[in-house]
């Protein structure tokens, strides 16, 4: 199955969903998706992720499975809530600039509306 791609290949900026299909009645929904931060990490992060929930969280557990040491485990799942609280960051601060710049008189009212949105309000 092809990966979920989250970035542009062209320019790197976040990719945002436009279209949902249901494959059973043929239904479609057009317009701006957010996302989740879950599905904007690495194929092994997500990986990881998906086996710490297998495993009921349980980090003891998770090095048994992996066969690698409570220690590295830890620091493993460290790296991806740091990964997970920048990209969350980044769209708290980018909401941030918008404001900023109408406030400033840079952006008009229905151009922060746009960009908010395309930011995820």
């Amino acid at each position: 199955m092809a990966r979920f791609v989250v970035r542009c290949p062209s320019c790197d900026e976040e990719l945002r969903a436009t279209r949902l299909s249901c494959q059973s009645c043929g239904t479609n929904l057009d317009g701006q998706f957010e996302i989740p931060a879950l599905l904007q990490l690495a194929p092994d992060d997500l990986a990881f992720v998906t086996a710490f929930v297998r495993s009921s969280g349980s980090l003891k557990a998770m090095a048994q499975v992996l066969q690698i040491s409570y220690p590295t485990v830890r620091n493993r799942l460290d790296e991806i809530i740091g990964r997970l609280d920048a990209l969350e960051q980044g769209i708290a601060r980018r909401r941030h600039e918008i404001l900023d710049a109408l406030e400033k008189g840079r952006l008009s009212a229905k151009e922060a509306e746009e960009a908010l949105r395309k930011v995820g309000l």
